[in-house]
């Protein structure tokens, strides 16, 4: 049976009379003021519910800067720019040197087209420039004088016997057979961006470019040149005696190699521009002076129909000897004009190159790509005509390829 009290006490009491309580200590009654609370802390959870479902905003919550840009007017932008499809902006297409000097190259160097490229992961960007239709169209390179090889095209002899010396030389201004010639190489080009465009605004088309293979927009320069009328060496790294503590470069032709190893060396330094007439060394005293070494590089030199500049520096030299034996057009530096990079010592270099021309009807100077070089033979190639001396490239002197 059921207890009387059990019966008559209301349920929520206990015998004691105390408001039983519910789970996790809540009160069985809402106090009245608790339910407007709890009405809108429900209303609340929905509505950020409701946010989270329709609004895309994968970053909400994340710190946010706002930035005001100004845009560039319009009439700034270059009417070339234009964006392609993988993000990069455009002004003209080119190869690489640091902004800056490849600036200066653009501006130096005359009339062309730039381009400024972006980098959209790095921001970094390279500012090129490339030859105008007439100077690249002076520029042009006759594929039938490519060969491919594994590192690239390489020049020779045509199937109809034409030469690379005879395809792109300068081609002869008026005769005057009683006047002295002086043929004046710039060497080291390619390297310095800014030097380069100095030599190629500032000198004679008649002076010759040596371009060293390892400039970043070597293909380019080397184009620039040529269509500003000049020629152009390439500049071959050899071991000097003092090597490796005095090394030339990447590819150095040296005395220890194989001569297939250093004619697969020279195929890679052949390959990185094209357009030259010949080539010229890049140090080199002990390589030239050991005729194992440099008779199979220039007899597969001359098979390509390339003409070979002796810079002179190194008195035991077997160029010439070995030159003659491949019927290979040659030539020697008689004055290395700035041994002493100083304007005395360049002066007096440059009257030395003139006597030997007036005593040998012919004489070759080299120089480096110096700044003062470049503005001092400037200078001197203004009046030299004055003089009485005629300005020639290089192909002028060399001693041409015997027939047959």
């Amino acid at each position: 049976m059921v207890a009387g009290d059990d019966l008559e006490t209301p349920l929520g009491l206990k015998d004691t009379g105390e408001p039983r309580k519910l789970p996790f200590g809540l009160p069985a009654k809402i106090p009245p003021l608790g339910l407007p609370i709890a009405i809108l802390l429900v209303l609340c959870l929905a509505g950020f519910a409701g946010w989270a479902v329709v609004v895309d905003d994968p970053l909400g919550g994340e710190p946010v800067a706002v930035v005001s840009v100004e845009s560039e007017p319009s009439a700034a932008r270059s009417p070339d720019a234009s964006p392609d499809r993988s993000g990069l902006t455009k002004k003209d297409p080119s190869q690489a040197a640091a902004p800056a000097e490849a600036a200066a190259s653009a501006q130096a160097a005359g009339a062309g087209r730039t381009i400024t490229i972006i980098d959209g992961t790095s921001g970094k960007q390279r500012e090129i420039n490339l030859p105008s239709g007439e100077d690249a169209r002076a520029a042009k390179i006759d594929q039938r004088l490519l060969e491919e090889t594994r590192h690239g095209p390489v020049p020779r002899t045509g199937l109809d016997g034409s030469r690379p010396s005879l395809a792109y030389a300068r081609p002869a201004g008026p005769s005057q057979p009683s006047a002295p010639k002086i043929a004046l190489i710039m060497s080291g080009l390619g390297i310095s961006a800014r030097n380069t465009a100095a030599a190629i605004k500032t000198l004679p088309a008649a002076v010759t470019f040596a371009f060293a293979p390892y400039g970043a927009e070597i293909a380019s320069m080397v184009a620039r040149a040529r269509g500003r009328g000049h020629e152009v060496l390439l500049q071959v790294p050899m071991e000097p005696f003092d090597y490796p503590e005095n090394d030339p470069g990447p590819q150095t032709l040296l005395t220890s190699l194989a001569p297939e190893q250093n004619i697969d060396r020279m195929h890679w330094l052949m390959s990185r521009f094209q357009g030259y007439v010949g080539l010229v060394n890049a140090m080199g005293a002990r390589f030239t002076a050991t005729e194992t070494a440099l008779a199979p590089v220039l007899r597969e030199a001359a098979k390509r129909g390339l003409v070979y500049l002796d810079d002179g520096s190194s008195p035991r030299s077997l160029a010439s000897q070995i030159a003659g034996a491949n019927n290979m057009p040659f030539a020697k530096a008689d004055v290395v004009i700035d041994s002493v990079p100083s304007l005395d010592e360049v002066k007096e270099a440059l009257t030395r190159l003139e006597a030997t021309a007036r005593k040998n009807g012919a004489a070759v100077g080299i120089a480096s790509a110096l700044p003062l070089s470049i503005k001092r033979i400037a200078e001197w190639a203004q009046t030299a005509k004055d003089r009485g001396f005629v300005l020639v490239p290089i192909t002028a002197v060399a001693a041409k390829a015997k027939a047959g």
